[in-house]
């Protein structure tokens, strides 16, 4: 099947949260190996965080160690330094994109319309690496959660929803997804539009989104997908505000390290499947 949704030459990594910054790098090891070759300049996002000042020291020292000739630590606080001509400079100098936890709506706030965005997806178009964690990640579709109970979200209107970054279509992204029981979100997403692949990221888990619409799982942890495409049956649009949700026929998936999955096709790759079909993009 053709994708319905344009495809930008570069990988996107979203990853659940908690990955490793200290010890092996797993995670973050296999983000920087993906750059374009000679493209050895980092730029960290930390505009999602309320602490940049402690949590983009980390990310310098991880990617410095992995090889980054110079790491860019960008705060971003606000509207007008995401337009400043020295923060887009510095994305367009990096191979590697990467946007750090904390809160999606105010990296939404900040980010959406701005020149540094515009620039962020030129790079991407050119084929640079965008990683995101936590809320890095859950902000990369064109739609994203930023709230909703995870004991009880099947129940219509207890998922907020909202535009988030643009840089993948067709996914609905979720981190800290089996640490936070976040399994009725997804779901209550897939009952509001079966068209949406849920991605639900554990932590130390991550995936990574290849040019021909492939997903592969990397990192010790879980990635949980929830498809909704083949739907039988579901009472969301008869309901109240706070009703409870019934759904008939939703697929689960859970992908670990090397396992991957084909959003169009919508086929679960298992590890000599994955590589067969990532063979001419290696």
């Amino acid at each position: 099947m053709a994708s319905q949704h344009p495809v930008a030459p570069g990988r996107i990594v979203a990853i659940g949260g908690a990955e490793d910054r200290t010890s092996d790098l797993e995670i973050l090891r296999q983000v920087f190996a993906l750059a374009p070759e000679g493209q050895d300049e980092v730029a960290v996002i930390a505009t999602a965080s309320s602490i940049p000042d402690e949590v983009l020291p980390d990310y310098e020292a991880a990617f410095s160690r992995l090889g980054a000739s110079r790491v860019h630590s960008l705060a971003i606080r606000d509207r007008r330094q995401a337009a400043e001509a020295e923060t887009v400079r510095r994305i367009e100098q990096s191979g590697v994109i990467f946007f750090t936890g904390g809160d999606q709506l105010r990296l939404t706030n900040v980010m959406g319309g701005s020149d540094t965005l515009t620039a962020i997806r030129n790079r991407l178009k050119a084929g640079a690496v965008v990683a995101g964690t936590s809320a890095g990640a859950a902000a990369m579709p064109g739609t994203m959660i930023y709230n909703g109970a995870a004991a009880d979200a099947l129940r219509k209107g207890a998922v907020n929803m909202t535009f988030g970054l643009g840089l993948v279509e067709g996914l609905i992204i979720d981190s800290h997804f089996l640490e936070r029981g976040r399994f009725t979100r997804l779901m209550e997403v897939g009952a509001t539009n079966p068209e949406y692949l849920g991605v639900g990221l554990g932590e130390d888990a991550a995936v990574i989104i290849h040019p021909n619409r492939v997903l592969e799982a990397i990192g010790p942890g879980h990635v949980i997908l929830i498809d909704s495409r083949d739907l039988a049956s579901s009472n969301i649009a008869d309901l109240a505000m706070g009703e409870a949700v019934a759904i008939e026929h939703q697929v689960l998936h859970a992908l670990v390290n090397g396992h991957g999955f084909d959003i169009e096709a919508r086929r679960y790759l298992t590890a000599d499947a994955l590589s067969t079909t990532l063979a001419d993009l290696r």
